[in-house]
């Protein structure tokens, strides 16, 4: 079988393909144009995020059994088109669960004790102790939004803690011992903090909006290490303005794109201004999984899959 691989990975990833017999290709730069019309000579596709596979490339790939994409999510492929194409998807989020589990909880940390705003503060020569009280967070209900692999990992990180852990999910009985499975309102009515776990689909396309956000009864602090556009930004600032949201975690944005960094070049966004200049919001560019070790597990979970299915 034939592989072509469109992104790099690590090294491990095109190593133990060729032990295990499989030809790999690959090819950083050409267009999508130019890979569809080489695109029926492969089996196999590696990618992460360079480009959508669409239906004209399925269309093209008429020998493809299988994509894997190094990730978590599956949004730039058209799954459906795929599946009736009978070509295999496979992902990888138990290769950087756990690396989004730490993430998350760390920026839940450096909210809660300031520590952002502490840091900058010092390096500057102000000692202001009375201004960066932190809160502590045993005591807290938390809850996690999508209790799939990441909001599992994020629980589990939670349990040195004395908190109680509720989950919502779409899915019927996914709660465990490390997280109690509640509905909606029930999840709305409880909870000091809201951790986002859940892929990019048209049900969580701005799911976090203003009607959502004000159906929880008491304020909260919110952690994105998801999807940004799950959230409405403007709704998100004007609840960190109104005191309903407390504080933000921010790893992933709604403006995220090739070109995010024009943004400060260019006209920015003006909920995106109230972002990067507000205390109590911390964020970070989509690297919540993207560790050092993770690298080389996205990896070797792809290969496991490959494996198991086609070798």
């Amino acid at each position: 079988m034939k592989i072509l691989h469109l992104d790099t990975n690590h090294p491990l990833l095109i190593d133990q393909l060729n032990l295990l017999g499989f030809i790999n290709d690959e090819d950083y730069t050409s267009s999508k144009q130019e890979i569809e019309a080489k695109i029926s000579d492969y089996d196999g596709v590696i990618i992460r995020s360079r480009f959508t596979i669409d239906k004209s490339f399925l269309d093209a790939a008429t020998n493809l059994k299988f994509i894997g994409r190094v990730g978590a999510g599956l949004e730039n492929i058209d799954g459906d088109y795929a599946a009736k194409k009978g070509v295999e998807l496979i992902a990888a989020p138990e290769g950087n669960r756990n690396a989004v589990g730490e993430h998350t909880l760390g920026m839940l940390l450096s909210l809660f004790n300031k520590l952002n705003k502490a840091d900058r503060e010092v390096r500057q020569g102000m000692w202001l102790r009375e201004a960066n009280r932190g809160l502590e967070l045993d005591g807290k209900t938390v809850g996690i939004i999508g209790y799939g692999n990441m909001g599992k990992a994020f629980a589990k990180k939670l349990r040195g803690f004395d908190v109680t852990v509720l989950c919502y999910d779409i899915k019927n009985d996914v709660g465990d011992e490390n997280a109690i499975q509640v509905a909606l309102q029930d999840f709305q009515k409880r909870v000091d903090i809201v951790s986002l776990h859940t892929p990019q689909t048209p049900l969580t396309l701005n799911m976090i909006n203003a009607k959502f956000i004000d159906g929880f009864i008491k304020p909260f602090w919110f952690l994105n290490t998801a999807r940004g556009k799950s959230v409405v930004t403007n709704d998100l600032v004007e609840a960190l303005k109104s005191g309903k949201i407390l504080g933000a975690g921010l790893d992933v944005l709604e403006y995220e794109k090739s070109s995010f960094e024009q943004l400060f070049s260019s006209e920015m966004p003006e909920a995106f201004r109230y972002l990067i200049q507000a205390e109590n919001v911390i964020l970070t560019p989509h690297v919540a999984g993207w560790t050092i070790e993770s690298k080389a597990k996205l990896a070797q979970t792809i290969i496991d899959k490959i494996k198991a299915k086609f070798s």
